[in-house]
């Protein structure tokens, strides 16, 4: 006698003969078995489990980012997939920005001796990308495990180590393991590639400035968005362009740092030369892409864009981006409250975003906490940690725009640009004067 039992699917799961499910679970086996089986045994049962594929370790849809490592494991680094072959590429470029991140740089930076120098390990041939995976790999050297003994048994105060328990059971000790902001190499070394196919492509520029710490706040009118430079941001040890405020906010640093306390602040990023028509409409706008990614950063609290929160104060009439024509014939906008993005989709003025972020958590002030045995107990944590994450999380933010911004870049040129654009409407997205890598054959 034929079996009534059914399978009965997960809504909105599709399963194919390799065992893939659209919600991202793997099945161990590719067949439905036969309507005239029996009661299953416990090894079909088990055959049966769904296993998990995805681990939020991966971002971007065309140009493809996996981060890998951990605090104080051998090493941290990146995976690229998707990257445009015919790129000249070398260690260099990344290398930039990796020191623009790496610790010890300064005195008010953790002092953990890092030189974070990058090796490509696979994608480049004769200094070129060849369109396969990129591989890049940073080892770690200055490696102080036992800095985190008290910290296997206690929870430091709103750092990761609860919550990683929390979901998964078991955790890496050691520095916060993937929590640790050393995951943010991979990020970094893959934002230098995405900003030089930008740059190389559509002349886009992208650049981030520390705009406030603790409560020294850098006025607005004091930097000028279109002609900012990276070596204005670089001119100092917390990134501030502006010589007097960068200034107080070395002090206010200073001044937490030597009691064992820390603070927090803001990272302002502008885009400037961003092609028109990139982001979706609805649940894909661009600004909500930027946000993921900028939220995704270890210690940030906040996000604004455009005119942000103080926009709530102001009026339609007052708030409204007034278009004009300009004297190349160009639809622009008199002013940019919006921050380049109208509708989820950019039009071509300078994007602007601020990212909070807070105080770092690991501090060497004494605190109370509970133990993994669930114990009320006392914690002063040691180790090496950054009195104010903010002059470090400036490359920080300008890598994860530009893996957006690239994404959204080719997402732009496969979707509209097969066919002819409409030049009465459309602008092309390839910059006229970008730089051509030039190929040999």
């Amino acid at each position: 006698m034929a079996s009534s039992l059914s399978t009965k699917h997960f809504l909105g799961a599709q399963y194919s003969s390799d065992g893939l499910g659209g919600l991202g679970f793997r099945r161990s086996y590719t067949k439905l078995p036969s309507p005239s089986f029996h009661l299953p045994d416990r090894r079909f049962q088990q055959s049966r489990r769904l296993e998990i594929q995805a681990a939020g370790s991966t971002y971007g849809t065309y140009f493809r980012v996996t981060t890998f490592g951990e605090s104080h494991g051998g090493g941290v680094g990146c995976v690229v997939d998707g990257c445009p072959p015919r790129l000249a590429l070398s260690e260099a470029d990344m290398q930039v920005d990796l020191d623009r991140r790496r610790p010890g740089q300064s005195r008010i930076t953790t002092p953990r001796k890092e030189t974070d120098t990058c090796k490509i390990a696979s994608g480049i041939a004769d200094g070129l990308t060849t369109g396969s995976p990129i591989k890049v790999e940073v080892p770690n050297t200055d490696q102080r495990g036992h800095d985190y003994s008290e910290m296997s048994q206690a929870y430091r105060p709103s750092h990761a180590d609860a919550t990683y328990d929390f979901k998964y059971g078991v955790r890496s000790v050691q520095g916060g393991g993937r929590s640790s902001a050393r995951e943010t190499i991979g990020r970094v070394a893959a934002g230098a590639i995405a900003k030089k196919i930008l740059k190389q492509y559509a002349g886009t520029e992208i650049l981030a400035y520390v705009s406030q710490v603790h409560k020294v706040v850098l006025p607005e009118n004091l930097v000028d968005h279109e002609t900012l430079t990276l070596d204005q941001v670089e001119s100092n040890i917390v990134r501030c362009p502006n010589p007097e405020y960068a200034e107080k906010m070395i002090a206010a640093i200073d001044a937490v740092r030597v009691k064992g306390d820390s603070v927090g602040g803001v990272v302002t990023c502008i885009v400037r030369n961003v092609p028109r028509g990139l982001g979706s409409p609805v649940f894909d706008k661009l600004e909500a892409e930027l946000a993921k990614a900028a939220l995704s950063l270890p210690a940030t609290k906040g996000f604004e864009f455009g005119s942000g929160f103080a926009g709530t104060f102001m009026t339609g009439s007052e708030h409204n981006d007034e278009f004009y024509m300009d004297e190349h014939g160009r639809i622009r906008t008199r002013t940019n409250r919006s921050g380049g993005i109208q509708g989820g989709i950019s039009n071509g003025e300078t994007i602007n975003m601020r990212i909070a972020f807070k105080p770092t958590s690991t501090i060497s002030r004494k605190q109370n906490t509970v133990t993994r045995d669930r114990h009320e107990t006392e914690l002063i944590a040691r180790g090496r940690h950054d009195p104010c994450v903010v002059p470090r999380a400036v490359p920080m933010v300008e890598a994860m725009v530009a893996l957006v911004l690239v994404d959204q870049l080719m997402a732009q040129y496969a979707q509209c640009t097969l066919f002819p654009i409409n030049p009465a409407l459309q602008e092309p997205i390839k910059s006229p004067n970008n730089e051509q890598a030039q190929v040999s054959l």
